[in-house]
């Protein structure tokens, strides 16, 4: 390996070399450049926004539409889905489908906050905040009354409460990602060509 290493450091080609454009004299992106490159970076964001919101809050309709089936599911047949099942000797019905509805309303506010264009957006995440508290204690302070802690129904506290938690995550990033971008055009300068 160091003969190797010898040989090379000691070869007559230096062909290599990383290659360099001297030819071709660097210049700075005139202004008209500039603005052009900033406006399709302001486009690109806004469509890969619109794009992630829209997936997120598709989950979250998509997680609303089970939450639903689950309500009809124990208003007709009570008991009868497994996940309700665990807490037949410790809750009423009602309060189950309460609970549920408390989680559809959670999880509509965290759409309403996503796809919403208003300054208040981020006040919509925060209302499906505190409802995805209230759900999650609801559900935790049964789950621990139950004679066996059962993990397998861990998502009726916390999926609600997720839902919130990562609304708020993705708005950040998404505006952050736009602020961005928003500060590059601060950095633009005028170019005056020689």
């Amino acid at each position: 390996m160091k003969k190797l290493a010898r040989q090379w450091r000691n070869s007559e080609d230096h062909n290599l070399s990383l290659p360099t454009h001297d030819n071709e004299p660097s210049r700075p992106l005139d202004t008209q450049e500039q603005e052009e490159m900033v406006r399709s970076l302001e486009r690109s964001q806004a469509q890969q926004s619109r794009l992630w919101r829209t997936v997120f809050a598709a989950l979250f309709f998509c997680y609303i539409l089970f939450l639903l089936y689950s309500i009809v599911q124990q208003a007709s047949s009570p008991w009868e889905l497994r996940y309700y099942a665990y807490f037949m000797e410790e809750i009423h019905s009602w309060m189950i489908i309460s609970a549920d509805w408390m989680a559809v309303l959670a999880c509509s506010f965290a759409i309403i906050g996503l796809l919403r264009e208003s300054m208040h957006r981020r006040r919509w995440m925060h209302y499906s905040l505190y409802a995805g508290i209230v759900v999650a204690i609801f559900w935790l302070y049964y789950m621990l009354r139950l004679s066996k802690f059962r993990w397998d129904v861990i998502w009726l506290p916390f999926g609600p409460l997720s839902a919130a938690a990562i609304c708020l995550y993705v708005d950040h990033q998404l505006t952050e990602s736009s602020e961005d971008v928003r500060k590059l055009r601060g950095y633009m300068y005028t170019y005056k060509a020689s």
